[in-house]
């Protein structure tokens, strides 16, 4: 199977009270959230709510955490449709790298690691993690690590990725993002590569907040493409947390 290597890493900072459309304006009022979903999160809903207003993106909770199980990889894919055709220009992304979070379903605290790369596809359905391992990504994103993100000269502001090529990301109904390892795993490893070398317990993947900016198009959303159009589909195959996939949002 695939490594989870990064290939970009550009990005600019935003300013707290940015008004520059330079990147693009949010995104979030075109985002059908009732049909957001997310595969092997520990709260379902959380991949939704993590899709937080601006001025909530420094916000530690709610946050989005993959399920806690220290001989599976960390792995979350978040699948975000919209209710109209847009133009992607950037993304962001944040993590509270190292912090113990609450696990409400048992009254328990487990340590958590900022995610590291984020493999992107556009318009694709009916994805699940052992076909994003294998399938070649739209783009794929270093993501910088959270002691630059949370250092006093950007520590109120947001970590803005541009996407390119930016044709890819003109007038897409559906983005979803593959965060396939974090900082507390070894470089290169994730997405079930090279992991069976790994004997360390795996740490849990921690998302505060997911942001996309761009434009809307004002166009109805259009048909994404169906995988199994490009590679054949397993049968019968069951990821763990896919009870959630499909579900409404609360």
């Amino acid at each position: 199977m695939s490594g989870c290597d990064g290939h970009s890493h550009d990005h600019d900072h935003a300013e707290p009270d940015d008004t520059s459309t330079a990147l693009g304006t949010s995104l979030r009022p075109s985002i059908n959230f009732a049909a957001v979903t997310c595969l092997n999160e520990t709260t379902p809903n959380s991949g939704r709510d993590v899709l937080k207003l601006y001025e909530e993106r420094l916000t530690p909770q709610p946050s989005l955490i993959s399920q806690d199980d220290p001989d599976e990889d960390p792995e979350l894919l978040l699948v975000v449709p919209f209710s109209e055709a847009v133009t992607m220009k950037s993304i962001s992304i944040l993590s509270h790298h190292g912090n113990h979070s609450d696990a409400a379903a048992n009254n328990t605290t487990i340590a958590t690691a900022a995610p590291r790369t984020v493999r992107i596809y556009v318009d694709r359905s009916n994805l699940d993690f052992e076909t994003v391992r294998d399938l070649e990504p739209t783009a794929t994103i270093t993501l910088v690590p959270p002691s630059h993100q949370w250092s006093d000269e950007h520590a109120n502001g947001t970590t803005d990725y541009p996407l390119r090529p930016a044709g890819r990301f003109q007038n897409i109904s559906e983005i979803a993002l593959y965060f396939c390892d974090n900082y507390e795993m070894p470089e290169g490893h994730g997405a079930s590569s090279n992991m069976d070398d790994y004997d360390e317990d795996r740490v849990s993947t921690e998302i505060t907040y997911v942001g996309f900016k761009g434009k809307g198009t004002n166009m109805k959303r259009k048909a994404v493409k169906a995988v199994y159009e490009t590679r054949g589909m397993k049968k019968d195959h069951k990821v763990p947390g896919s009870e959630y996939f499909g579900m409404e949002g609360v």
